[in-house]
């Protein structure tokens, strides 16, 4: 295939995708604080939750949760399992209550639960922190598809991505984003989908991916992975990974204690999002946010369950398609991706053939996990217009997010700290002037660490779910169901939990890279998991602190009394709190 066809395609689709959101953009601009923030709860249900799982989809998931399964098997699948258990739990056990709350923010919400300013303003830091590294991580996914689109190095691109995503974040707000993030669901999902319904009928002859992911391989796969027909498909991946030196793609090298802590980091780093959470604010009633959950979780298995079967389709090929080609002629999609730095080959032996192998040792072809989903059609051979569809899908993917997170990072800041504790009387421009400057800046440190990442897209987003999971979950799980947590526990907790989460992941990944592994992990526990372990840090200090400090007042208790009475959920609008609800400060 033709690599410039397919580079042609791309602008094509990704120019309309952008074309439609500049539309849309227009149409809802928003102009009031409640547009911007909370696009003025007037989403419906349905498109709110297919813009929760635009937010939710992010590069991370569409770009880089495949490719990491493809790469690393059995292991990979703590993002599937951590992230779609995740939002079931945050539908379940969070999400109603803060939205019967009725605020913009996290931040708001812990400084009234907790009647304390010093809460309120420790929540704004973590908020920003989670928000910043989780939106460094957008941010490359952006780069990664730009880098090919304009045939940059991956490090300039992420720079033009910062000014696409601010592009948007800054001139509209919360409304805009809701609609345009229902048009982005859309594209990546038709981007995700078909890919993955060619590879399955190419290989199984199944339609349907995710029964093509248990199926047998067809003749025309068999020929193409040289295996016999009618042989299962993931035997013989598994067959093909020990003939090259790797372990079985079924199996995995991670230790379960370190399988379950990442897992639960994950899923518990997903009740503390606060750019996800903010989405329940944008319907209503309460009840519109029970039943947005419901269709975001919808919208999302959709594609959760396509990428297992993605990820074994990729790797097959893959492998197939670089194992004893000659570099002089190497595929078009291998040199394209060469040119962005994130492929490389080195003859070893001097034969001047590409061999894939388990062992670093011989391996000669490196591949960024984050490209293997974006390669995928050129890999396998698709017509170039699904290249092309699938880059605009990994961008939408990418830019949803991260105008989320931006928006989240505004709102802490203007509402949160500036407005809520510096300058209670800021007018409604002026606020949104803040949000602006905060999101520009935040947009232009977190490109930075975005060029220098610590990991692949998933691995920096996985690190973002541990600080949410040890700064967040305790606070907010607490302050719904636990009358007698205290201001002084929350504080604490917070700080406690995500400083040891974030100098056990700054020595692992910026300190002392020469240590990252098993034999140097806490009882084994990567960075990737040890929010789990920031977590319950956290968890014991807000008890043992709100034990040994007195009660909160009792307009604060009732409080959270009336937090969890459904019924009364149900017939409020939830725009404010009951009367005599808010704390004293």
């Amino acid at each position: 295939m033709n690599a410039l066809d397919a580079r042609a395609w791309t602008w094509i689709f990704v120019g309309v995708s952008l074309a439609v959101h500049a539309a849309v953009v227009v149409w809802s601009r928003a102009r009031a604080a409640s547009a911007y923030y909370v696009a003025e709860r007037r989403s419906s249900p349905a498109l709110n939750g297919m813009a929760t799982a635009a937010d939710w989809i992010s590069a991370a998931s569409f770009i880089s949760m495949a490719g990491v399964v493809a790469s690393s098997g059995r292991d990979g699948s703590v993002y599937l399992v951590g992230w779609t258990g995740g939002y079931v739990l945050l539908a379940v056990l969070v999400a109603p209550y803060l939205r019967k709350y009725g605020k913009y923010t996290v931040p708001q919400f812990v400084g009234e639960r907790y009647a304390s300013k010093g809460a309120r303003a420790v929540a704004v830091g973590c908020a920003v922190f989670v928000s910043f590294t989780y939106v460094a991580g957008q941010l490359r996914g952006v780069g990664i598809v730009l880098a090919r689109l304009v045939g940059l190095r991956v490090e300039r691109a992420v720079l033009l991505g910062v000014a696409v995503v601010l592009l948007q974040a800054v001139l509209v707000g919360r409304r805009a984003a809701t609609h345009t993030q229902v048009v982005r669901y859309a594209i990546l999902l038709i981007a995700y989908l078909v890919p993955a319904i060619f590879l399955s009928l190419l290989l199984t002859g199944v339609p349907v991916p995710q029964l093509g992911l248990g199926g047998r391989l067809s003749a025309g796969g068999a020929g193409l992975l040289g295996a016999e027909p009618g042989r299962p498909l993931l035997d013989a991946l598994d067959g093909l990974g020990r003939e090259l030196g790797f372990g079985r793609y079924t199996g995995g090298t991670r230790s379960r204690l370190d399988l379950l802590a990442s897992t639960l980091a994950l899923m518990v780093g997903t009740v503390g999002l606060p750019h996800i959470v903010i989405r329940f604010f944008t319907v209503p009633k309460i009840r519109d946010a029970r039943a947005s959950a419901a269709w975001a979780l919808l919208f999302i298995a959709v594609l959760y369950t396509t990428a297992p079967a993605l990820a074994a389709f990729v790797r097959a090929t893959y492998l197939h398609a670089v194992e004893g080609t000659p570099y002089r002629s190497a595929p078009g999609w291998f040199t394209g991706w060469e040119r962005t730095g994130l492929a490389r080959f080195t003859d070893r032996n001097g034969d001047g053939i590409m061999s894939v192998s388990g062992d670093p040792a011989r391996n000669e072809v490196s591949v960024d996990p984050d490209i293997l989903v974006l390669a995928a059609p050129e890999i396998a051979r698709l017509p170039p217009w699904v290249t092309g569809l699938v880059a605009a899908g990994g961008l939408a993917a990418a830019l949803s997010t991260a105008t989320g997170l931006l928006l989240v990072i505004a709102a802490s800041i203007s509402r949160d700290l500036v407005k809520g504790l510096w300058i209670p009387r800021l007018s409604e421009r002026a606020e949104v002037g803040w949000a602006r400057g905060a999101a520009t800046l935040s947009a232009a440190a977190a490109g930075w660490l975005a060029v220098h990442p610590p990991g692949h897209v998933a691995e920096v987003v996985a690190i973002a779910f541990g600080l949410a999971a040890s700064s967040f979950f305790p606070v907010l799980v607490a302050g719904i169901f636990w009358r007698r947590a205290t201001r002084e526990g929350a504080i604490w907790g917070m700080i406690a939990g995500t400083a040891f989460t974030t100098l056990y992941v700054h020595w692992f990944k910026f300190a002392r890279p020469d240590l990252d592994g098993p034999a140097h992990w806490l009882l084994g526990i990567s960075p990737q998991g040890i929010g789990t372990v920031g977590m319950l840090i956290n968890s014991a200090v807000l008890v043992v602190v709100s034990l040994r400090t007195p009660a909160p007042p009792q307009a604060v208790q009732d409080l959270v009394t009336r937090l969890r009475q459904p019924r009364e959920a149900d017939r409020a609008p939830g725009d404010a709190p009951a009367a005599g609800a808010r704390a004293r400060w």
